[in-house]
């Protein structure tokens, strides 16, 4: 909705929930750190950043962002960890590219809400982690709402080496490390519920966030050991993900991996990750676009939707920076 810097949901009447909005908003902000940009995308920004008022809720405690749009637009939803953290790393990279401390404090506040979300309970079976949402009937501690957590709270650290950031990221990547690792060691597991059954998917993006996690901590850390972490699980990951299983992952989930494997790749350049991402959007370019629109249709059957279109031109708009801004 041009008014309110929203966009629309699956239905003329319905809008954006926070999911796709986060990525949208990653993506705007990635065009506008391709270099000679910045002046075509700035406004984008700024209402991007206008939208995602609309889904905070800073009555609740802790605040957070909400699943959908704030009345009047929508009627909010139930607060998901790892969507906090997509938004928290987002005003982190506003915050670093700006200097504005508007969005170092929202950041902030965004990691005291993940923080809440750690899995206090001693009797789970691997106790500890963050939860996946708030909802009542939520029984999942993730991959995906812990790893990315530690990211954000590495990059607050980075910021302002408050050393509290550092202990819970750590916390953070331990647990995954050591609840949620699949059989080889290097990829890692989707989530444990609280009687301990795992779902044992092994999605890209929660790849992605372990390995961007490892890099981080070795910038924050000097420890080689982190750094050598997250090469062997880009290697296996790679291996894992050949272009025909590439192609059945959701491209939200594609293009959170390759930001991460650009950020190991800014610290430790490996020809291998660019080759590896370029390749598969060269083909994504060739086969799922349609060439009148120019819109990506992974599902054929099914209108385009503000994920796919976000996550195709973040994918890309990262390909064209230069690796050393990811550090």
């Amino acid at each position: 909705m041009k008014g309110a810097k929203l966009y629309r949901g699956g239905s003329p009447s319905t809008y954006s929930f926070l999911w796709p909005f986060s990525q949208a908003l990653s993506a705007t902000i990635s065009l506008d750190a391709v270099p000679g940009q910045s002046k075509h995308f700035a406004r984008d920004v700024r209402d991007r950043l206008s939208g995602l008022g609309h889904y905070y809720d800073g009555r609740s405690t802790p605040p957070g962002y909400v699943g959908g749009a704030l009345p009047p637009y929508a009627h909010g939803g139930t607060k998901s960890y790892d969507d906090n953290d997509w938004i928290g790393l987002e005003l982190v990279r506003q915050y670093r590219a700006t200097h504005d401390p508007r969005w170092l404090t929202r950041a902030e506040r965004v990691f005291e809400l993940i923080e809440y979300g750690w899995d206090r309970d001693p009797t789970h079976p691997c106790p500890g982690g963050v939860l996946f949402s708030q909802s009542s009937r939520n029984k999942d501690r993730n991959t995906v709402s812990t790893a990315p957590g530690a990211e954000l709270g590495l990059r607050l650290y980075l910021i302002t080496h408050d050393g509290a950031y550092l202990y819970w990221a750590q916390a953070m990547y331990s647990w995954v490390r050591s609840c949620m690792r699949s059989s080889t060691g290097d990829l890692f597991l989707d989530h444990i519920d609280f009687d301990g059954r795992l779902e044992r998917t092994i999605w890209t993006y929660n790849q992605g966030t372990m390995l961007g996690a490892s890099v981080l901590l070795y910038k924050a850390t000097g420890q080689t050991p982190y750094l050598r972490q997250a090469k062997r699980t880009a290697a296996a990951a790679m291996a894992r993900f050949k272009p025909s299983r590439l192609a059945k992952e959701p491209p939200g989930f594609v293009a959170i991996m390759f930001e991460n494997l650009s950020l190991l790749d800014a610290v430790r350049h490996d020809s291998a990750y660019r080759h590896y991402m370029q390749a598969w959007a060269d083909r994504a370019w060739s086969t799922m676009r349609d060439s009148r629109t120019s819109l990506f249709r992974f599902e054929p059957s099914r209108s385009p939707a503000v994920l796919t279109q976000a996550a195709m031109a973040k994918l890309y708009a990262n390909l064209a920076r230069r690796t050393s801004s990811f550090r």
